[in-house]
C-alpha cells in the first residue's frame, strides 16, 4: 500500500514554486489558485522572503495550492474514483494539518476549488484570531511523553500537535512558552516556533465558528480513497463526516503520531510526501526506525518518475489481489465490532448490511460493497479492530 502525505504549514521555504514553474501549465495554475484564494500566490511563491510567507492567512492557500498542482503531475491521483469495493484500497492519503485539506481533494471529498478556497478562508481567520491575542507555539523534541505533557500542563499550555517521533508542539500563551523554554522536560529541547499564533487550540475558538458559518454551501462527497484523520488517526467513510473534522481540527489537537500508527498497521510500503516535502517524511522516518519502508520527498521535478514509479508499483500490486478468488471486507474505522447475524455460506446482496464498529464518539455502518457468499466471518462480537483491519471473507459473483 501506498501513502501519500500533504505538508501543513511551517513547511513552507522562499522560493519553493520557482523549480516547477517549468513544467505544462504551472504558471497559469498558480494563477488560477491565486484568483481563487484571492492572493499573489505565484509572487509568494517565487520571490516571497521568508517573512512573506509566514502569514498564515497566504501561507496556508500557497502550501495547499502547491501540493495539489504537484499531485496532478503524478497523474491519476487526484479526484474522486469509482466507488467499488477495492478502489483506491491501493493508496492511503493523509494531511498534516491545513494539509488535510489538500487531502480531502486528493480523495474526492472536496473539488480542487473548494478546496483553495476554504483554506484561503481558513487562513484568514485564523490570522485573525492571531491578531486577537498573542500566542505562539514550541516544539518540545525528546522527553517522555507523560512527562512533557505534566509540564505543558503546568505552564497552561495545550499539546497542540502530536506528531510521533517524540515530537510535541506545545500552544499558548507567550508567558507560559517562556517558562516551558526557561524549565524544559527532563531531556528534552525546546525550539519556538516562527508562527502567529496557538494553532489547534481554543484561541481559534473565532476561527472555527466562521468556518462553521460556511461549509452549510459545500456539498462534499463520500471518500474514494483510504482517508485518515488528525483526529485520532482513524478512516473517514462519509465526505460530511470529513467536513465537520476539517472545521473542529482547527481548535483540536492534530494528531499525527496516530496516523503513523495507523498506515503502520495498514501495511503502507512506500510513502511519497508532496511538497513542500520534508517535514512528513522526516517524522515517519524516526517513527518507523528499521521499517521496510521507502519515503519520498518530492523536492524537485526530478522526483516524478520515481513517484510514479511507486504508485504504478502499488497499483499493479492491489490490482493482482483484487483477481483473487475471494475479498476482504475492511472496518472502515477504530473501535469495538459488532458483527451482523448472517450465517457463513449466506448469499449477500449487494449492500447487505454486515455489522457496525463502536467508538466512544461514533458509530459506524459496515456493509457488503458487491454481491456474494459469506465465506467466513474473521471477528467476534465486541473485537477490538482498527481502520483497514479485515472483518469478512467473501467470494463474489461473477462480474459483481
Amino acid at each position: 500500500m501506498l501513502a501519500v502525505l500533504a505538508p501543513g504549514q511551517g513547511a513552507q521555504k522562499p522560493g519553493m514554486l520557482s523549480p516547477w514553474l517549468d513544467l505544462p501549465g504551472a504558471e497559469s495554475f498558480f494563477r488560477w489558485a491565486g484568483a481563487i484564494a484571492d492572493a499573489d500566490l505565484l509572487t509568494l511563491g517565487t520571490t516571497g522572503d521568508a517573512e512573506a510567507i509566514r502569514d498564515t492567512a497566504v501561507t496556508q492557500p500557497l502550501v495547499v495550492a502547491m501540493s495539489l498542482f504537484v499531485a496532478r503531475e503524478l497523474g491519476g491521483l487526484p479526484g474522486p474514483v469509482a466507488h467499488t469495493p477495492h478502489a483506491g484500497r491501493d493508496v492511503v492519503i493523509a494531511g498534516h494539518s491545513v494539509g488535510e485539506l489538500t487531502a480531502a481533494a486528493l480523495a474526492g471529498v472536496l473539488s480542487v476549488e473548494a478546496a483553495i478556497a476554504l483554506t484561503a478562508v481558513r487562513g484568514r481567520a485564523m490570522a485573525a484570531a492571531c491578531d486577537r491575542t498573542p500566542t505562539g507555539m514550541s516544539a518540545v523534541l525528546g522527553g517522555e511523553p507523560d512527562e512533557v505533557l505534566a509540564v505543558l500542563e503546568r505552564h497552561g499550555l495545550t499539546p497542540a500537535n502530536m506528531n510521533g517521533a517524540g515530537q510535541i508542539v506545545a500552544a499558548g500563551s507567550l508567558d507560559g512558552l517562556a517558562a516551558l523554554k526557561a524549565d524544559p522536560p527532563a531531556k528534552a529541547r525546546v525550539m519556538p516556533l516562527s508562527v502567529a499564533g496557538a494553532f489547534h487550540t481554543s484561541y481559534m475558538a473565532s476561527a472555527r465558528e466562521e468556518l462553521e458559518g460556511l461549509v452549510g454551501g459545500l456539498s462534499p462527497a463520500d471518500p474514494s480513497r483510504l482517508l485518515l484523520s488528525n483526529a485520532d488517526g482513524a478512516a473517514v467513510d462519509s465526505g460530511a463526516e470529513a467536513l465537520s473534522r476539517l472545521v473542529s481540527q482547527v481548535t483540536s489537537p492534530v494528531r499525527f503520531d496516530a496516523c503513523l500508527d495507523t498506515m503502520r498497521e495498514l501495511g503502507v510500503t512506500a510513502v511519497v510526501e508532496l511538497p513542500p516535502a520534508g517535514a512528513l517524511t522526516g517524522l515517519a522516518k524516526r517513527e518507523w526506525k528499521g521499517a521496510d519502508i521507502e519515503l519520498l520527498s518530492l523536492s524537485s521535478p526530478a522526483d516524478l518518475d520515481r513517484a510514479r514509479e511507486l504508485i504504478d508499483t502499488e497499483r499493479g500490486r492491489a490490482e493482482a489481489q483484487h483477481l483473487l478468488d475471494w475479498r476482504v471486507v475492511v472496518a472502515p474505522a477504530r473501535g469495538t465490532v459488532s458483527p451482523a447475524e448472517v450465517a457463513e455460506g449466506t448469499h449477500l446482496p449487494a449492500g447487505t448490511p454486515l455489522g457496525c464498529i463502536r467508538s466512544r464518539r461514533e458509530q459506524v455502518d459496515v456493509s457488503a460493497g458487491y454481491a456474494g457468499v459469506l465465506a467466513e466471518w474473521l471477528v467476534h462480537e465486541g473485537d477490538l479492530v482498527d481502520a483497514g483491519d479485515p472483518i469478512a471473507r467473501l467470494y463474489p459473483e461473477v462480474n459483481a
